[in-house]
């Protein structure tokens, strides 16, 4: 047998590599992680945290206009962005300095550099040293994509990335993409007074939502005073000293200019995977993304891709599991192959927030699914009106007969807490009858959940 310096290497160390790397650990695997960056990956340093601690901050500025309700008399002239900006990178770098204490825990060692395949067990990093390992684990992530036209230059035409690392903000900006990274930054720059449009090629805002979710969202954001422009294409950019010009087209074809500072770009990520020389191993990719099979294993026996690099749902949660599922298999322990596209939780931190699993009620219908609907509002449990967020929904999509919990969707405060509850109801094969009999804490905003299974049961007592 072949004598490797690792039982397991993992490229990236972002949410699935370092999860990977400390879980082959735990069961007893020589691990390593080699990272160009810092650990924590883009989801760390430039992503998921960062952003949540913006939100935090956006929601804390927003709170100003209850304490005037109040009689507080406060001064907010002052304002900095930059200390807002300090604050988020100061949680950032806090939790990549913990994922360095984690993998020095547990025994991995991290490799600085970056790496590119030799043979399909060996890696060189930085063009210099060699390390080899029995298995590899590619998880090098995403990059915000950009489109032709719309290059990033970072002042005036910002990625998500840039659009973090302001320390001053705009007075007007123009969002080009209504996904979640869009909507988030729609709520962030709105939330301190910044005039935000929103410019959306598809139908709806959040198109991979459920659209009773999203009309939660559109009608509160719309009392904000966002403005959104959906069924709308960009189709020319123009830039000079005093700002931006962006020439949008309807679904009449009709054509109008939009005037603003700075353009954030939102329009999805794109896989990090050129330059690790995987297609001179035999790694097959499509559209760039790395072709996996069971247990995320590639073409090449032994090489194994996670995350945002293979076409799966470019989510943090999404790559730690499949990280983990990889790492059980190649440690001859029996997950499952794949994670459960149905099983998998989306979360969007607007305010009000969105989160769901499962099928929404139009793919439900497009595929010619039999389904039944229960929908409970936030405003028939008392917690949401003693906490002023009474705007928001809970929605269980279940089968005719027997009653198979199949999806659900959530918007309205603190939506992303809310939905694990019928998310595990669902893995757990339990029915909406069960969570319906459960006792809830009242008053609780989880009261809604419950709500919804007693519609589901046809005994729903706050509606």
């Amino acid at each position: 047998m072949a004598e490797y310096n690792y039982d397991l290497i993992v490229i990236g160390a972002g949410p699935g590599g370092y999860v990977a790397a400390i879980r082959a650990s735990q069961l007893g695997l020589k691990a390593a992680v080699i990272e160009k960056d810092k650990p924590g990956g883009v989801c760390l340093n430039i992503g998921c945290i960062p952003s949540k601690a913006l939100i935090h901050q956006a929601e804390v500025f927003r709170s100003i206009a209850g304490l005037k309700e109040m009689g507080v008399v406060i001064d907010s002239s002052k304002f900095d962005y930059s200390v807002v900006f300090k604050k988020s990178r100061t949680a950032a770098d806090r939790l990549s300095k913990g994922v360095q204490s984690l993998l020095k825990k547990n025994k991995v060692e991290l490799l600085p550099g970056t790496a590119r395949f030799v043979s399909a067990h060996e890696i060189e990093i930085d063009g210099k040293n060699r390390v080899t390992a029995a298995n590899i684990i590619v998880a090098t992530g995403s990059s915000p994509r950009q489109i032709p036209g719309f290059e990033f230059d970072e002042k005036q035409v910002l990625s998500s990335t840039g659009a973090l690392m302001l320390e001053t903000l705009p007075k007007r900006l123009i969002i080009l993409g209504a996904g979640a990274i869009g909507m988030e930054f729609a709520h962030i720059m709105n939330s301190f007074g910044v005039e935000v449009t929103v410019v959306e090629m598809l139908d709806q805002i959040l198109p991979l939502e459920d659209a009773d979710s999203v009309d939660v969202v559109a009608r509160d954001f719309k009392k904000r005073g966002i403005t959104m422009h959906t069924s709308t294409r960009a189709t020319k950019l123009q830039k000079s000293k005093s700002g931006i010009k962006l020439t949008i087209e309807d679904a009449t074809g009709k054509s109008s200019t939009l005037d603003a500072d700075q353009l954030l770009v939102a329009v999805g990520r794109a896989p990090n995977s050129a330059g690790l020389g995987l297609e001179s191993i035999g790694v097959k990719l499509d559209r760039g993304f790395i072709v996996t099979g069971d247990y995320y294993e590639t073409a090449v026996k032994g090489v194994f891709a996670i995350g945002d690099v293979i076409p799966t749902p470019l989510l943090a949660h999404v790559a730690m599991k499949e990280g983990e599922i990889a790492v059980e298999h190649i440690a001859g322990q029996d997950p499952e192959r794949r994670v459960p596209s149905d099983e998998i939780p989306s979360a969007v931190y607007t305010e009000p927030q969105v989160a769901s699993f499962g099928p929404t009620e139009a793919k439900l219908k497009a595929a010619g699914m039999a389904f039944e609907k229960a929908i409970f509002p936030y405003r028939g449990a008392g917690k949401s009106v003693a906490v002023e967020q009474p705007e928001g929904m809970v929605k269980v999509l279940y089968a005719p007969e027997t009653h198979e919990i199949l999806a659900a969707h959530i918007s309205g405060a603190n939506a992303t807490e809310l939905i694990h509850e019928l998310l595990l109801a669902k893995k757990a094969e339990l029915l909406p009858e069960d969570i319906a009999t459960m006792i809830h804490a009242h008053p609780t905003l989880s009261e809604a959940v419950m709500e919804s299974a007693r519609v589901a049961e046809g005994w729903a007592i706050h509606i």
